[in-house]
């Protein structure tokens, strides 16, 4: 049933050239996907790993990470020969298990949901995985969303599957640390249906570019924040 749609992964990728060769390696060949991998302004082999592993790869010298997804995105519409039925968003730094990926996209499949997010709250996390502000931004950030949306999640993950022509029909626009919440708040007010699975999580192969420093904490949350608010 599975084989029968054509999926798409877009993995944003800053400086993974340690990790990326183990998610490529990990993504389930049953489902024939197209695998794209946007270097977004590395300063390491992160192209050149992809490549070599059988990515498309494609550049994004804007560094942020709705940047990234947005060029995977451009990449697929540009593609008149494809027939994109499911997409799916994935980190590059090994912090997801990829082989979830089946489980992800099955709720789509069976029209039971357009957007489906990989939950790590509902999931098992390895000791260190998420740090305390990440932990503490997801709760503060799923409950605002209930208050104002009257929509219940438990995470803002990264890991996530949507139907091609729903994430067309959001317009997304966010070029940073807002892509992942303002999917959800659009989604909600287009009348998607959006549901959660429980995905496990790991700590990730070298340092966060947001939870790993003040910076990215403090300017992620801020940006998630005011994402939440603008959409009301």
């Amino acid at each position: 049933m599975q084989n029968k749609y054509q999926i798409a992964v877009i993995i944003p990728a800053h400086n993974e050239e340690k990790a990326i060769v183990k998610v490529l390696a990990e993504i389930p060949q049953v489902l024939n996907p197209i695998v794209i991998v946007v270097d977004n302004n590395s300063n390491d082999q992160t192209a050149q790993v992809a490549a070599q592993n059988g990515a498309i790869v494609l550049t994004e010298p804007k560094q942020g990470y709705g940047y990234a997804c947005l060029k995977g995105i451009d990449y697929l519409q540009k593609q008149a020969n494809l027939k994109i039925d499911i997409v799916v968003f994935l980190d590059g730094d090994y912090s997801d298990y990829p082989a979830k990926m089946i489980d992800l996209i099955q709720p789509i499949i069976d029209h039971q949901a357009d957007l489906v997010i990989g939950s790590r709250a509902l999931g098992r996390q390895e000791t260190g995985a998420m740090t305390i502000p990440q932990r503490f931004g997801n709760w503060l950030a799923t409950r605002l969303i209930y208050f104002f949306y009257k929509k219940r999640f438990t995470d803002l993950g990264p890991f996530r599957a949507i139907g091609y022509k729903a994430l067309l029909s959001l317009d997304m626009q966010d070029k940073t640390y807002g892509w992942t919440v303002e999917m959800q708040i659009k989604g909600v007010k287009q009348g998607l249906k959006c549901t959660e699975i429980a995905v496990d999580y790991r700590r990730r192969i070298g340092i966060s570019k947001i939870s790993g420093t003040i910076k990215g904490v403090l300017g992620a949350g801020y940006k998630i924040i005011t994402t939440i608010f603008k959409y009301r």
